[in-house]
């Protein structure tokens, strides 16, 4: 064999060789590229699955929040139509007991002899409504002689008459101190407590939405 052929040869041999090394090469390459693609595949489906699930999250939140507050205005309406067909039922009452004159202004001069003792001044002066002020001038003597020695007690002209269904608002002379005792006055006090009954028998258990969507 010649120089020239062993040379050739030598030459392939070495051509393979660098073939072999360049293919096992290019296959690393390849599986790195491909490892490399399929994990940022899965990157961003996790991402884009997160982003998705934060988004349905935030609509389903804000669908909670819609409806507790769609709700929360029903039963606001319901209880406040509740507490106004009280109110009625409460005026019909007090029509009835005033129109029962006797009981009405005993009730009327005990509201009065209450509010004079509560009342830390020396005059004191009664308001009621016009019907109310004309029964208890034609009685007054009679109701003062009731009253402490020590305080002047005055009824207010019917000219000064309250505008109120029935009761009594009494003040100091400078206007400082009131007991007001009118039907007005006292329901104004009660409402509160009558808001709070209501919302009580409407739900006994209390109002906790979170409850109505989950579960």
């Amino acid at each position: 064999m010649s120089q020239v052929d062993e040379l050739e040869r030598a030459i392939l041999s070495r051509a393979e060789r660098l073939a072999g090394e360049f293919r096992d090469r290019a296959g690393r390459s390849r599986d790195n590229i491909l490892r490399d693609a399929a994990e940022r595949l899965r990157g961003r489906e996790a991402r884009e699955e997160a982003t998705a699930k934060a988004l349905s999250d935030r609509i389903f939140r804000q669908q909670v929040q819609a409806s507790e507050l769609k709700l929360q205005t029903h039963l606001d309406r319901v209880r406040w139509n509740l507490v106004l067909d009280v109110e009625r039922m409460l005026a019909d009452r007090m029509r009835n007991f005033m129109a029962e004159e006797a009981a009405y202004f005993a009730w009327l001069e005990r509201l009065i002899i209450e509010a004079v003792t509560l009342i830390e001044a020396d005059e004191i002066v009664v308001t009621a409504n016009a019907t109310d002020q004309r029964q208890l001038a034609r009685h007054w003597s009679q109701l003062t002689a009731q009253l402490p020695d020590d305080k002047t007690v005055t009824l207010a002209a019917v000219e000064s008459a309250r505008d109120t269904l029935g009761g009594v608002l009494l003040h100091s002379a400078d206007q400082r101190i009131r007991v007001d005792q009118t039907f007005e006055g006292r329901l104004e006090r009660l409402r509160p407590r009558l808001q709070q009954t209501i919302l009580e028998r409407l739900l006994p258990g209390g109002f906790e939405t979170s409850s109505l969507f989950t579960g």
